[in-house]
């Protein structure tokens, strides 16, 4: 079973969108780009993005 979290290695601000990355495995640099760019459409995903860096565990302490 696949386990949403944050990466620890390759991470820019806090892991997220490379934890969303390897989840849906898609290359890091795309859901980086979605994010910024919906994040600059809407202004929901700077928010949405501050959640899930507080929600989402590391991935060392998911292994």
């Amino acid at each position: 079973m696949k386990k949403l979290y944050k990466v620890e290695d390759g991470k820019m601000i806090a892991g997220v969108c490379g934890g969303i990355a390897e989840y849906a495995n898609l290359d890091p640099t795309v859901v980086r780009v979605l994010t910024v760019v919906l994040s600059l459409m809407f202004g929901a995903g700077i928010i949405a993005y501050i959640i899930a860096a507080i929600i989402m565990p590391p991935k060392s302490s998911v292994m």
